[in-house]
């Protein structure tokens, strides 16, 4: 009798399909104005159109909606395929929730852009909006089962490697630092090279994170796959599920951003979300190991807590 060996080659790690998620419809927005920037000008029509009236554009048939925005009824179809819809029909049925959910008041309208004017008090509303609305879009998306899935993986690794450039390499710095103080073994190499020189010696049980909003950032994806390739479980937080990231990641975090302006990069918004991601893994893997990670926290906290003790006001003071 022969017995069939499972196969988990790095070849049947890729070749598995990925299923596809629809779009909640509180995350429709959100990513309307994460993909927007990526799509072709009729699209973007489209997409824009949807996100700023979701009620009247429920109410349209896929020909009414294509005569609205001066596209075709292809576009329309493709346009509700690229924001994680099969097809028009199930767009429509998103658009109505949505609708329902602003009449109701839980789905906030997309805010205004920064003006070069604006007193430092309106900016700050703004952001502040945009920020919340950011979060709140992201927290909508998040796929709870990956997350749980990555949580799982690095709470049992033997190290952890993460990847990021610029703005996404601080966010990789502040997890590894959390990660630090519940004593896992955990690095955010900023230079590329290293970054790959650090994924050549992952293997099986360790775990490679990958941050990078656009999904297709060089520096970012070869660490990623390298580390694929040797075995470890690796994770891609990204604003582009469908970007390349994805075919070297067995977990997908999606991420929100606010739209990008001349005073507001997309590395600002996107950087909340990340944050808010790798706040939701630390606190997981926190929550997971808590035996050792409370000890380990208490530890930090006494090793440094004298650099945080009050100085005396008495003291004479050091003019050197």
């Amino acid at each position: 009798m022969s017995i069939k060996v499972k196969e988990t080659s790095v070849t049947a790690r890729s070749a598995a399909p990925r299923p596809a998620l629809p779009t909640p419809p509180a995350a429709l927005a959100a990513k309307v104005r994460t993909l927007a920037p990526t799509m072709t000008r009729s699209m973007q029509r489209v997409a824009e159109t949807v996100a700023g009236d979701p009620a009247g554009s429920a109410a349209l048939t896929v020909t009414g909606l294509a005569e609205l925005t001066g596209t075709s009824e292809a576009t329309v179809v493709r346009t509700a395929r690229v924001l994680g819809y099969p097809g028009y029909r199930d767009l429509r049925l998103a658009l109505a929730a949505l609708a329902a959910e602003q009449a109701a008041g839980r789905a906030p309208a997309v805010t205004a852009d920064i003006a070069v004017d604006d007193p430092l008090a309106r900016v700050v509303a703004k952001l502040a909006q945009e920020e919340a609305q950011c979060l709140a879009d992201t927290a909508a998306g998040l796929d709870t089962a990956a997350l749980e899935a990555a949580v799982g993986a690095i709470a049992a690794a033997r190290r952890v490697d993460v990847y990021g450039i610029g703005a996404s390499n601080l966010v990789g710095q502040d997890l590894v630092q959390k990660l630090l103080r519940i004593g896992l073994i955990a690095h955010a190499p900023a230079d590329p090279h290293l970054a790959v020189t650090n994924a050549v010696q992952l293997r099986s049980g360790d775990v490679a994170i990958a941050i990078t909003h656009s999904g297709r950032t060089t520096d970012v994806i070869e660490p990623l796959r390298v580390a694929f390739e040797r075995g470890a479980a690796t994770v891609a937080i990204t604003g582009r599920p469908d970007g390349e990231i994805a075919q070297y990641a067995d977990h997908i975090l999606t991420t929100s951003s606010a739209r990008e302006s001349e005073l507001r990069p997309a590395a600002m918004s996107s950087r909340t979300s990340q944050l808010l991601v790798v706040d939701c893994l630390f606190i997981g893997v926190a929550q997971r190991t808590y035996e050792r990670a409370a000890p380990a926290l208490s530890a930090s906290y006494e090793a440094l807590a004298h650099r945080h003790a009050p100085r005396d006001r008495h003291a004479p003071r050091d003019r050197r």
